[in-house]
């Protein structure tokens, strides 16, 4: 630990943001770094826990408790109290092939399971990994690794997300000749087209991509691999294929007006956005003075409401069917779980600021989307819900009568979570699914149902946080190592 009475002394310090009204009017990066005494005091906060469940990495309670990564959060800690950063990147990268992504955007389960916080306010984790690693490239302490000898086995990763960049550097380092399919133009995956700039500046994400590309990982740009490449061809030509293509089918919302220009996916937009400021082209779905709804909460939902104000939209209102969280852990959501409690994101304190109030409504439903002659999307209807009362055998909430409202929309973003990685390349590959679409393949050997495929992330787990995706895209890389290794044995 770093100092035994540190958690008793000093209070936790949040990562500084740039002031709301200010950054909405620029795309870069919103966070601010902490300086380097109060890190130090950050650092002293860490407990000496007699069992820190801060980098257990389980699901409790269907929800994720501690690092997926197993990230030694204790030692590094410790280090930045003594002011050992070099020391604590090499910590850190022991565990986590990308902190500076994690760093970023990962919400951040070690601290809801931090030991401090069943009383206090958790240790700043997630801002003392982001220190670590910006400090490092900072002070050229990460460079390129360039294996001193090659195996001569080959690998095809499919997809250039955390899963399959995570993956690919593990069989590159163990020597292996590793190439990266990506179908987009850029390398990636959802770190590049799914997280906007100002939350993951793509220079971060290029930075490391960089590096990769010393090391010897070969990247292939906008090959659709069972349609520009068959599956058949892959397979001839690689020794092994790990399947790493993320949960890209969104969820959808059937009801009357569907099919009104204006609604869109999320993905959809958010892609089209970051891919207009990459290109400094016009934005493909530009909502400058437009009404904006965004259907969903979580990460997605919010990253259009930052994307929305960002463009000089109209107005912004967020509408989720579950009911508002408490402000505090309920009962029956104790510690060491993910503590399910009301959180301002950084979209929701945007337009808080931009227009006064925070978008959300909760416990709505969205029963109709509303056009014009030419069925332009002009609003929608929405009726209240109560989840006291759930319908029998339909859904576990009633409509209450009389609630109904309209509300004005020219463009509606709807965030509702992915299912599987699509039909069209499960089939190219004669892959099996299970019930929820997703790719077969457990968690103890990531082998697919055709020899010599593995499946890692979103792809085999489902939609799920950008740090399960590493620690899969690793233990994957393990499996298929052991698989290379053992055929000429």
């Amino acid at each position: 630990m770093g100092k035994p009475t540190g958690f008793m002394e000093f209070e936790r310090v949040n990562t500084g943001n740039r002031a709301p009204a200010k950054r909405v009017g620029d795309w870069n990066e919103f966070l601010v770094q902490i300086n380097d005494d109060n890190l130090k005091d950050q650092g002293a906060r860490c407990m000496n826990c007699g069992v820190p469940f801060c980098h257990t990495g389980q699901n409790i309670g269907r929800m994720t408790a501690g690092c997926p990564v197993n990230n030694l959060i204790p030692e590094w800690n410790h280090l930045i109290y003594e002011g050992k950063w070099k020391e604590a990147i090499e910590r850190l990268h022991s565990t986590n092939n990308f902190p500076e992504f994690t760093g970023r955007v990962c919400p951040a389960p070690c601290e809801g399971s931090c030991v401090l916080g069943i009383n206090e306010d958790p240790v700043t984790i997630k801002s003392i990994e982001r220190s670590i690693v910006d400090r490092a490239f900072d002070e050229g302490w990460v460079t390129a690794r360039i294996p001193l000898q090659r195996t001569g086995k080959t690998v095809a990763i499919i997809g250039s997300g955390p899963a399959g960049l995570a993956c690919a550097d593990m069989l590159n380092q163990k020597g292996h000749q590793v190439t990266v399919f990506e179908r987009d133009d850029r390398i990636g995956g959802l770190l590049m087209y799914g997280i906007p700039n100002m939350k993951l500046d793509k220079k971060i994400v290029d930075r490391r991509l960089e590096l990769l590309k010393q090391e010897g990982i070969m990247f292939k740009t906008s090959v659709n691999v069972g349609r520009d490449i068959t599956a058949e061809q892959i397979k001839k030509d690689f020794d092994s294929v790990v399947v790493c293509v993320g949960a890209t089918v969104p969820r959808d919302l059937k009801i009357p007006g569907r099919s009104a220009k204006g609604v869109h996916f999320a993905m959809d937009y958010l892609r089209g956005a970051t891919s207009s400021l990459l290109s400094e082209n016009e934005f493909e779905i530009d909502a400058k003075g437009k009404n904006v709804v965004v259907i969903g909460g979580g990460d997605t939902g919010n990253d259009c409401i930052g994307t929305a104000i960002r463009q000089g939209c109209k107005g912004v209102t967020n509408l989720e069917i579950v009911t508002q969280p408490p402000e505090g852990r309920a009962a029956s959501n104790p510690w060491p779980q993910w503590p399910l409690i009301y959180r301002t994101d950084y979209g929701h304190a945007e337009a808080a600021a931009k227009f006064g109030d925070d978008p959300r409504t909760f416990a709505v439903e969205t029963v109709e989307f509303i056009g014009d002659a030419d069925w332009n999307l002009t609003g929608l209807k929405t009726i209240e819900v109560d989840w006291s009362k759930p319908r029998p055998g339909s859904a576990p909430f009633s409509q209450l009568e009389g609630t109904e409202k309209v509300l004005e929309a020219d463009l509606v973003f709807l965030a509702l979570g992915f299912l599987g990685p699509g039909p069209d390349f499960v089939e190219a590959f004669g892959l099996q699914t299970d019930q929820r679409s997703n790719i077969s393949a457990n968690m103890t050997d990531f082998e697919t149902s055709v020899p010599g495929v593995f499946a890692a992330g979103d792809c085999r787990r489902g939609q799920s946080l950008i740090v399960w995706a590493i620690r899969e895209g690793r233990d994957a890389a393990e499996v298929c190592h052991d698989y290379l290794m053992a055929v000429d044995a």
